[in-house]
């Protein structure tokens, strides 16, 4: 049985794409993976100690190690120094704790989540369960709020709010997907929600920042660089 927010690793579909999806009326660029197992991480800094900061750093550094950047977008938000907020982990070494702390901004709108990948799969889990079930992961890291809990909007979010934002986040969806989106323009918590429950069916998806949202989709002829980031997720394949 999956384990709530559990992206059950398995032997079929590999990448299933990238494409420009309208839903309600806006407009996002999603891409989905399967569960053959990807070679999925997250990144923040070189072999030196520099922060990456930006998809072409990346893709240049992993380039020199005969591998091929298939996709990234950025995971989670950072000081100004680039450290992650909340709990980051990268080739199974803990460079940032969980937090569980309450306050202002878009991090501390309880519950928030966090999304990981282990030996079984990724997934994504609100942090207080994370805590509880303790899975085996190799990377993760933290953001908030959590979008889907269990197959419900976050009690918070206002479907009247108007506050519209670029946005982008990950789901645990069916048909065992990951599914990575982000606006194209401003909408709200709640239409984006709505995006990952309503129409990929995702138990449990996660925000994982706003107005630094960025995309590298070469499939969309996509490579963003608005600013300098901090965590970046992605998907990396073998130089062929």
């Amino acid at each position: 049985m999956v384990a709530a927010g559990l992206l059950e690793a398995g032997h079929s579909s590999a990448l299933a794409g990238c494409e420009d999806v309208t839903f309600e009326d806006n407009k996002y660029a999603v891409c989905s993976f399967g569960q053959s197992g990807e070679d999925m991480r997250v990144f923040l800094r070189d072999g030196s100690g520099e922060t990456y900061g930006s998809f072409s750093s990346l893709r240049r550094d992993l380039e020199k190690k005969g591998e091929t950047l298939a996709f990234a977008m950025n995971a989670g938000m950072y000081h100004p120094d680039y450290r992650p907020v909340g709990l980051y982990i990268e080739n199974g070494v803990e460079i940032a704790k969980v937090s569980t702390r309450r306050g202002p901004g878009n991090f501390h709108l309880q519950p928030n989540g966090i999304f990981y990948i282990g030996p079984s799969g990724a997934g994504v889990m609100e942090t207080r369960q994370y805590l509880r079930a303790r899975p085996q992961v190799k990377f993760a890291t933290q953001s908030g709020p959590m979008l889907v809990i269990n197959g419900a909007i976050h009690p918070k979010f206002s479907v009247d709010s108007e506050s519209q934002k670029v946005r982008n986040g990950v789901g645990a969806c069916a048909g065992n997907q990951i599914v990575f989106a982000i606006s194209d323009s401003g909408v709200t918590f709640h239409e984006f929600a709505r995006l990952f429950r309503d129409r990929y069916k995702c138990p449990n998806a996660l925000f994982l920042d706003g107005s630094i949202s960025a995309l590298y989709a070469p499939q969309l002829k996509r490579a963003d660089g608005w600013r300098p980031m901090g965590p970046i997720v992605g998907v990396v394949e073998k130089k062929k």
